[in-house]
């Protein structure tokens, strides 16, 4: 059965009307719910506003819940309430409710003016106010603003109506209505004004002389001031017997453009603005409110401005005013101009304007001092051109503009972002079609998604796609999948978003221009603000930033852990940024960014605890301001933290832009962080891109660089074939190329290889190898490496003799050579060494310092083996607890860092410790889980 829907009113006590007559709603928290989904008629509104009006002091956890609740009954008496993914929304039309009828009603009187259809609609539509809305029900002060403008829309209608009777004649209906006006605000000189006047045309002088005594005694006596202007030139009338005094002559225009009829979401924006916009009944008089709503090109500032407008239209009887500025033109409209095209508006004849800005200023402030208007200035370019604009007491001006307008006093500042994902696909629905978009969700999210969620890049999809009723969703998508091309295809008739930028752009200064330009070649990532020194290429360019920042291309996207502001520009400025660099200037601005970012990350990755054999590449580099490289490096891993995507991002864009030096020396720079860190993936990842890029570039010692740096990664995994195919490689070319010390690492890495594949004695000749090399090229922390290494063999052949002279001749250098963190690696080797030969305390007092060491170089990963070994060597002793401890924090760092052989080998230790204490459970079950991610590891690496 169909149910049919309710009629509503809220222009008094709440009331729900079927046709068998007025319907009880049961419980007040679902009245409350409907009063609030009433108010905004035809809105979402959040769950959270629900259900702080439901809940003002505590919300119960079961708030969601009971919403949905509340919800279901009411949609069981026929109430027809949408769902939506941030709230609900009420459907109803005017017809039923009364408060969309009043409004209606009312438009339809402006729109016929002074004639018999007017004054019926104006009659007709106060007719349908029973007293003070929601009278019934607690006050919410979110309701304030709608309930407000209801009151002003309401006053204002009665005034429209007091007028239309007195020139009809119908003085004593008139004065009736004024009396009852001014019983509610006792102080409006208007109000008094038109009542003194229906007195006097009536016949009632003398009441209309008393009237004028009240009004004046009250003014003095409680607000100590004098009655205005117009109201004692009424006075003046009717002293002098005047028998027709006249009204207001001013002109009252009307001059807002048309509302957007598919207006979508801000609902925090929208109540801020017409909360700021609307009258202070507590101030009357007071100083103009000013409201400024600022953002990038596209973002929906003129349409949030002119809804919020007719919005509170009624609140300004006298008019509203609209100017277009012009300040996205060559040339913004001179003040001068402006200032007549309003005078002219309001009624001021050719012939009487003034001569200069200054006069015409006043004039434009007295004519709207007692006639408070609604003034909406769209488009302006800064504040010198509004300053001239601003009107007296009493009016209220809403500005829009591209650029932050911050210096207007007392102004509120409302800065449009883009939609969130939910409103630009409501949106997009709203102007493609809700069932197509229903039937490709997942298309029409991506396709709001490459709109950035920007307004007018969401109407034009929606627009191209209302065009092609025969596309599916999936075709658009496909064609702005394409970065290169997305500016394209989201233009539709005269709507067009590359032309919505340009506008912006061409007022850019050509520091600023420039510094745009080169921004769009460095990806969809927040950057750091030096990066705009490098673009520049020279110190201190805050300047420029903040002129971006203003014109609201580039975005301020936060501070990072490092303390340097971040700034990013939305994707699709990005793409028309990209599409203007295509000169030499940019590609000189990319290589200085790309020079930063290798000096930057040189700084960070030498106060590491290990450089792994690392190069120091001959590639191009640029230096930032010292003391901002000091700062932002003075402490490496929370930098490296914070810059790890931008990093990884900067090789592929210096591959991408044939860059091949600095993709493949920022990849090398970044192995020993990558190292530290267990970040295998990203290590992956960045060289093989700048693999590529060295390889297109014949640059043949990046291409030996990249390989060995695979290598490493191949042999952490253990993929032996593979690394040592690319250890190989990698040496060939050093060879090539005469560097004896790179190919003496790359035979260290062959040395590897073939250690952890078993064959221990061709090990040794490739670690003796690269010691010969590494003693010749007088390399002796590569000599270090290497006396370490062969150490390391000799252990893993039991030969305690030789791996103790060894690893000895290891310590010692790294020694001398102050190098803690090889000192730490070999104390680990010794500390085996000892337990081999079961001199256990002696093997303890090792693996102990090496982990001091390690705790306090911050080298996690190494001190978690050293802990690991520990507590194997704890549990040997007997000491069960101590060794189950640092085996279970060694675990719980291996997986923090993800290295899964490193949780694989703890896993097996603890399943030895729990059968050795007689659990088996426990024993079985980590004796699972370490064959389980073994046998992971190598179908991976397969």
């Amino acid at each position: 059965m169909v149910v049919e829907q309710p009629t509503f009113g809220v222009l008094g006590p709440l009331q729900v009307r079927v046709p068998e007559g007025l319907l009880k709603i049961a419980g007040r928290k679902p009245r409350l719910l409907l009063a609030s989904l009433l108010l905004d008629a035809n809105q979402v509104v959040s769950a959270d506003l629900l259900a702080e009006v439901l809940w003002p002091r505590a919300r119960p956890s079961s708030a969601v819940a009971n919403l949905r609740t509340y919800v279901s009954s009411l949609r069981s008496i026929g109430v027809r309430i949408a769902a939506h993914p941030s709230g609900y929304a009420i459907e109803v039309t005017p017809a039923e409710l009364d408060a969309l009828r009043f409004e209606e009603l009312v438009a339809a009187a402006r729109t016929a003016g002074r004639t018999d259809e007017g004054f019926r609609n104006l009659r007709d539509a106060l007719a349908l106010w029973r007293g003070t809305p929601l009278s019934d029900l607690p006050a919410s002060p979110l309701w304030d603003t709608r309930l407000r403008s209801l009151a002003q829309a309401r006053l204002a209608a009665v005034e429209e109506l007091v007028a239309m009777k007195m020139a009809r004649g119908e003085h004593a209906s008139a004065i009736d209505d004024l009396r009852e006006l001014i019983g509610e605000h006792p102080y409006r000189e208007d109000l008094w004004q038109r009542l003194i006047l229906a007195l006097h045309q009536s016949g009632r002088r003398a009441e209309a002389l008393h009237a004028y005594t009240t009004i004046r005694r009250q003014l003095v006596d409680d607000l100590g001031i004098e009655p205005g202007q117009d109201l004692r030139d009424v006075h003046a009338s009717v002293l002098a017997g005047d028998p027709t005094p006249a009204e207001d002559v001013l002109t009252a225009p009307y001059q807002l453009p048309a509302d957007v009829p598919d207006f979508t979401g801000r609902a925090l924006d929208v109540r801020a603005l017409t909360a700021a916009l609307l009258p202070d009944p507590l101030r009357p008089g007071g100083p103009p409110s000013i409201a400024v709503v600022t953002g990038p090109p596209g973002v929906g500032k003129s349409a949030l401005a002119v809804h919020c407008a007719h919005a509170v239209r009624a609140a300004y009887p006298a008019g509203q005013l609209y100017l277009c500025l012009g300040g996205t033109d060559a040339d913004p409209a001179e003040p001068a101009d402006l200032l007549a095209e309003a005078l002219r508006a309001l009624g001021v004849g050719d012939a009487a304007l003034p001569p200069t800005v200054r006069e015409r200023a006043s004039l434009y402030r007295s004519l709207l001092a007692e006639r408070p208007m609604l003034v909406l200035l769209d488009d302006a370019a800064d504040t010198a051109q509004l300053r001239a604009l601003l009107p007296g007491n009493g009016s209220a001006v809403l500005v829009t503009s591209r650029r932050r307008i911050a210096e207007l006093p007392g102004s509120l500042q409302l800065e449009l972002d883009v939609l969130p994902p939910a409103e630009a696909e409501q949106f997009l629905a709203k102007v493609a079609g809700p069932d197509r978009v229903a039937r490709e969700r997942e298309a029409a999210e991506a396709i709001v998604r490459a709109c950035g969620y920007l307004p007018l890049a969401v109407r034009v999809a929606g627009a191209r796609l209302a065009g092609r009723p025969g596309w599916s969703l999936n075709v658009l998508r496909h064609r702005l999948e394409d970065e290169t091309s997305r500016l394209d295809e989201l233009r539709a008739g005269d709507l067009e978003v590359r032309g919505s930028f340009e506008l912006s752009y061409r007022r850019l200064p050509g520091d600023a221009a420039m510094a745009f330009r080169a921004l769009g070649l460095l990806g969809p990532r927040s950057v750091p603000g030096w990066v705009a020194d490098a673009v520049l290429d020279r110190h201190r360019s805050e300047a420029v930033v903040d002129t971006l920042v203003d014109a609201n291309l580039l975005r301020l996207a936060g501070t990072d852990p490092a303390g340097q502001p971040r700034y990013r520009l939305h994707d699709l400025i990005r793409c028309a940024a990209r599409e203007k660099a295509g000169g030499d200037a940019e590609r000189h601005a990319l290589k200085r960014v790309l020079g930063g970012w290798q000096t930057a990350a040189e700084r960070a990755t030498a106060a590491l605890p290990t450089t792994l054999f690392g190069l120091t590449p001959d590639v191009p580099r640029w230096s930032l301001e010292g003391e901002t490289l000091a700062r932002l490096t003075a402490e490496p891993l929370p930098w490296l933290d914070a810059e790890r995507d931008s990093l990884v991002d900067a090789v592929r864009l210096a591959a991408d832009a044939g860059m091949a030096q600095s993709a493949w020396g920022l990849a090398s720079t970044l192995v020993p962080y990558f190292d530290l860190h267990c970040r295998v993936e990203e290590w992956r990842e960045t060289h093989r891109v700048a693999l590529d890029s060295a390889r297109a570039a014949n640059d043949r010692y990046g291409e030996a660089a990249m390989l060995r740096g695979l290598a490493q990664v191949s042999l952490y995994q253990d993929r032996y074939t593979e690394a040592d195919d690319m250890f190989r490689r990698a040496r060939t070319i050093f060879r090539e190329l005469g560097d004896a010390r790179s190919e003496a690492i790359s035979i260290c890495g062959m040395g590897a290889v073939n250690q952890f594949s078993g064959r221990h004695f061709r090990a040794l000749g490739s670690f003796r190898h690269a010691l010969a090399m590494f003693v010749a090229t007088g390399d002796r922390s590569g000599e270090a490496y290497a006396r370490q290494a062969i150490g390391r063999v000799y252990l893993s052949l039991r030969d305690a003799r030789q791996a103790s002279r060894w690893l000895g001749e290891a310590l010692r250098l790294a020694g001398e050579l102050g190098d803690a963190h090889r000192e730490g690696c070999v104390s680990m080797h010794l500390g085996r060494l000892y337990d081999l030969v079961a001199e256990s305390e002696r093997a303890m007092r090792c693996q102990g310092h090496a982990l001091d060491i390690f705790e306090s170089l911050g080298d996690r990963h190494c001190g978690a083996y050293a802990m690991r070994n520990l507590g194997g060597l704890q549990v040997a002793r007997g000491e069960r607890t101590d060794g189950s401890d640092q085996l279970q924090r060694s675990l719980a760092i291996f997986q923090q860092l993800g290295d899964r052989s490193g949780v694989a080998d703890t896993y097996q230790t603890l399943s030895e410790l729990y059968r050795s204490a007689g659990r088996s459970t426990l024993a079985t079950h980590y004796q699972y889980q370490a064959r389980e991610l073994r046998r992971e590891l190598t179908e991976a690496y397969a």
